[in-house]
Parts: structure tokens; C-alpha cells; sequence
């Protein structure tokens, strides 16, 4: 968006200044002319005074031996005037060409000037002064005639540069008529374009915000939105994904506390009834002098009350898990621990020499991966419970992978695969729910806990799986852990 507004500043003051330098030189053009028109104006008038200077003279002489000729000294300042007249014509700046021809027309007044001398002062018979006299007149009239000449070329000369002033001016006119209209509307539509983009992506913004307002968490803001507000839009799409996780996280909450209290409850209502069934049916079965079938009833009995025990105690690890007590923590040492912990599962009670299903454990462990900061007894609780999980989900003969790997963001992470029969996607997005499990005795508290406890060491957990191909668990952890604002 500031590129854009950038951009179009930039084509206004381009414009702006480009008409302003045009209007200027067009201003200058028209002061040229009108300056030109002037100068011509006032040659015109000089040559017009020559003009009628010259009539006047041919006046003088035609009045000459009449009763109203003048005197000898009116006419010589008549003459001189004339003369004066014509210099000054001559002194103008023209080109190569106008000045050849003032110059002979200069020449034509200096022969006349001198003709006219003549007249005055030959002293001869009246015939030839009559001839001098008609023949200086005629030179006059030649004069008179080429003024008139260059008056009338002088005159068209004007007439078109007036035009050219005109057709100047008419053209600065309609420029300045563009401009004035043109701007304004040029401004219209940069702002209506600004305005469009602008109320068009808060419009999403807002329709957006009033969407999750309504408590639709899992609306997002689809349209591609122009520069930064494709940012923001961005921006709010995460919002509310992190909205989303929030509220699915108090839910949880919720779920947590109302389990709390019962498994509270639970502990506090059965525990000590529970104990002395149990213990009244051990005395019994110690005492009693019992069939076989008899002995297996109250052993199925006992073993009933350590599976309402088991349940029990999976409930407070849950609803109130113990804080974690952190240290140092080699992740390999551990896991190379829980391998072997977890083959125990495989051992067949009746013969130990076999194992119940073959399955293959490999390690892919990262020799870069750095000790960690963890409660050691948690974080085996979740691998052991991941890893008796793969080996169930196997059905005889198989491949359990754990990988290990350092992360770029200071973190590690852990990943068990197993080759198993998987899971679909609607199992896949229920299996860290508290009480969902897809096994006939299951407590569904397993990989809830898990999560649990990986969260309260600020990591995360989750899964993918293809059904019929195999599932696998990731387990991001930090390197060090963050407790009450102090890294450990």
C-alpha cells in the first residue's frame, strides 16, 4: 500500500509540474509573440510617419511655383525629417534579406533627397526645372510606392504573428481548462481507488471480526486482501486459530476440573470401602477352605478391585498431575531404558525362551541431540506408554522406529512408529480425549495423561497414522524449561 501510494504521488507531481512547465514555456511563447507583435506594431509606425512624411514632401513639391508653396526652410525640415525617418527604419535588426532591401530602398531616398536638391537650387530655364521637378516626383511617387511595400508586408507579417499569439494563448487556455478539470478528477479517482482497496479489506476484516464474535471460531478470512492487509489478514487467521486452541483448551480445562472432582471424590467415597473388600476378601480366601473353582471367583474378585485401584490412581494422574521436577536429562540413556523395559511385555508366560510377537525396534537416534532439561520419571511414563501402545497396535511381526533429532528452534524431538494396523481420522482426532480408546479393556486415560505430561514441560505432542500402514507419535520438548520466568 505505501508503494502504491508512493507511486501515485508521484504521477500527481510528475503530472502536475509536466502541465506546469508546459504552461510556463507556453506563457513564455505568447510574452515572445505579443512582444514580436509589439516591435512590428511599432515598425508599422515608423514606416507609416515615413509613409506620410514622404506624402508630405511630394506635397511641398507639387506646391512648388504655386501660391501656397512654402518657403525654402519648411521644406528642408520636411526633407530632413524624412531622411531622419528612414534611418531609423534602417537601423532595425533584420535578417540577411530585409536589410538588402532597406538598404536599396535607403539608396531610393538618398536619390531622391538628392533630386529634390535639385529642384531647389539648379538655376536653369523653366522647361528644365519643370522636367527636375516632374522627374523628382516621380522618383517620390517610386519611393512612396515601395514605403507602401513593406508597410503592407509589415502589416501581414503582424496579422500572423497576432495569430500565432492568438492560437498560443487559445492553447495555454485549454491546457489551463484540462488542468483545472482534470486534476481535481485525477484526484477523484486515486482517492476512490485508495478508498476501494481500503473499506473493501476492512469490510473483510470487520465482517471477519463480527463472524468470531458471533462465536464461529473456525471462520477464516478467505479472499486474497492487497499489501498490507493481506498481512493483517494473516494475522487475524492465526488470531483465531489461537483462539480456537485457547477455547479447546479451557474446554479441556473444564473437563480436567469436573474430573478432578470426581476422581477426588471417587478416592474419597470408594477407596476406603474398596480397601476393606479388598482386604476381607484376601482374609477369606486365605481361610476358607475353597474349591478350585471357588478360589478363581474371589481371585477374579481381587483382581477386579486392582483394576478400580488402577483406574483410580489413572484419574488423579490425570485430573492433578505431579509437578515435574527437572534436571539434566540424557533422552537416549532414557529411551534406551524404556526399549527395554517395554520388551518385557513380549516375553511369553509360558515359555520365556520366545516372545509373543516378533517385532523389530530400531533406533535412528541423532548424534547431535543436547541433554535436556525434564522430569526424568514423567517423561519415561509417556515413551513407556507410547511404546507398549506400538507394540499392541502390531498384530504378530513388525518394526517400531524411534527417531531422534535436534531443531532449529532450540527443541528435540522424538518420534515412535510403528508398523501397526493405524488408525482413521475420526479415531485419529479423539485419541488424546479423556475415556476414548478403542481397546475391549482400556481405560481411555493412556495417551491423555501422555499429553498432559508433555505439556506441563511445554511441548506438544501429536500423531498421524494410515490405516492399515502404521501410526507415529511426535514429541517436540525445549531444550530448557521456563518456570515461573526462570530458565532451567
Amino acid at each position: 500500500m505505501k508503494k502504491k501510494v508512493f507511486i501515485a504521488l508521484l504521477i500527481l507531481v510528475f503530472c502536475f509540474s509536466g502541465g506546469g512547465m508546459y504552461i510556463a514555456r507556453s506563457i513564455e511563447e505568447v510574452i515572445t509573440n505579443l512582444e514580436n507583435v509589439i516591435t512590428l506594431h511599432q515598425v508599422e509606425f515608423l514606416r507609416k510617419d515615413l509613409q506620410n512624411k514622404i506624402k508630405v514632401v511630394q506635397t511641398d513639391l507639387l506646391l512648388k511655383d504655386s501660391p501656397h508653396a512654402l518657403h525654402i526652410d519648411p521644406f528642408i525640415a520636411h526633407v530632413e525629417e524624412m531622411e531622419t525617418a528612414s534611418h531609423v527604419c534602417s537601423n532595425c535588426h533584420h535578417n540577411e534579406e530585409v536589410s538588402q532591401r532597406l538598404n536599396h530602398f535607403q539608396q531610393q531616398i538618398d536619390s531622391y533627397v538628392k533630386k529634390l536638391s535639385r529642384v531647389y537650387t539648379i538655376r536653369a530655364n523653366k522647361e528644365r526645372l519643370t522636367e527636375e521637378k516632374n522627374a523628382a516626383f516621380s522618383m517620390g511617387e517610386e519611393t512612396l510606392a515601395e514605403v507602401e511595400k513593406i508597410v503592407i508586408t509589415s502589416s501581414e507579417k503582424i496579422s500572423k504573428r497576432i495569430t500565432l499569439a492568438r492560437n498560443s494563448i487559445a492553447e495555454t487556455e485549454h491546457l489551463l481548462f484540462f488542468l483545472i478539470t482534470a486534476g481535481p478528477l485525477l484526484l477523484i479517482l486515486i482517492a476512490y481507488f485508495f478508498l476501494r482497496h481500503f473499506t473493501n479489506s476492512v469490510d473483510a476484516l470487520l465482517d471477519a471480526t463480527r463472524k468470531i464474535q458471533q462465536g464461529d471460531l473456525r471462520y477464516r478470512v478467505q479472499e486474497e486482501l492487497p499489501d498490507e492487509f493481506q498481512v493483517l489478514s494473516k494475522a487475524f487467521n492465526d488470531m483465531a486459530s489461537s483462539l480456537k486452541d485457547q477455547c479447546q483448551r479451557m474446554q479441556q480445562t473444564e473437563r480436567l476440573a469436573v474430573v478432578g472432582e470426581l476422581a477426588a471424590g471417587l478416592a474419597h467415597e470408594v477407596k476406603n470401602p474398596l480397601a476393606g473388600i479388598k482386604v476381607s476378601i484376601e482374609v477369606l480366601a486365605s481361610e476358607l477352605t475353597l474349591e478350585q473353582e471357588d478360589r478363581e471367583v474371589f481371585l477374579r474378585i481381587i483382581n477386579e478391585i486392582y483394576r478400580i485401584e488402577t483406574l483410580l490412581k489413572s484419574l488423579l494422574s490425570y485430573a492433578r498431575p505431579p509437578e515435574p521436577e527437572t534436571a539434566p536429562l540424557d533422552l537416549h540413556e532414557l529411551l534406551d531404558l524404556t526399549i527395554k523395559s517395554s520388551s518385557y511385555s513380549l516375553i511369553n508366560p509360558a515359555n520365556t525362551a520366545k516372545m509373543t510377537k516378533e517385532i523389530e525396534i530400531v533406533k535412528d537416534f541423532s548424534p547431535e541431540l543436547p541433554p535436556i532439561t525434564a522430569d526424568r520419571g514423567l517423561i519415561q511414563q509417556v515413551f513407556l506408554n507410547l511404546m507398549l501402545n506400538a507394540i499392541d497396535a502390531i498384530p504378530a511381526k513388525g518394526t517400531i522406529t524411534i527417531t531422534t533429532q535436534k531443531e532449529s528452534n532450540h527443541t528435540v524431538q522424538i518420534s515412535i512408529t510403528d508398523t501397526g494396523k493405524g488408525m482413521n481420522p475420526e479415531n485419529l482426532s479423539k485419541i488424546f480425549n479423556p475415556f476414548f480408546t478403542t481397546k475391549p479393556k482400556g481405560t481411555g486415560l493412556g495417551l491423555a495423561i501422555c499429553k498432559r505430561l508433555i505439556e506441563l514441560h511445554n511441548g506438544s505432542i501429536h500423531v498421524s497414522s494410515t490405516p492399515g500402514e502404521g501410526t507415529t507419535f511426535y514429541i517436540t520438548l525445549p531444550e530448557k524449561q521456563q518456570i515461573q520466568g526462570i530458565t532451567q
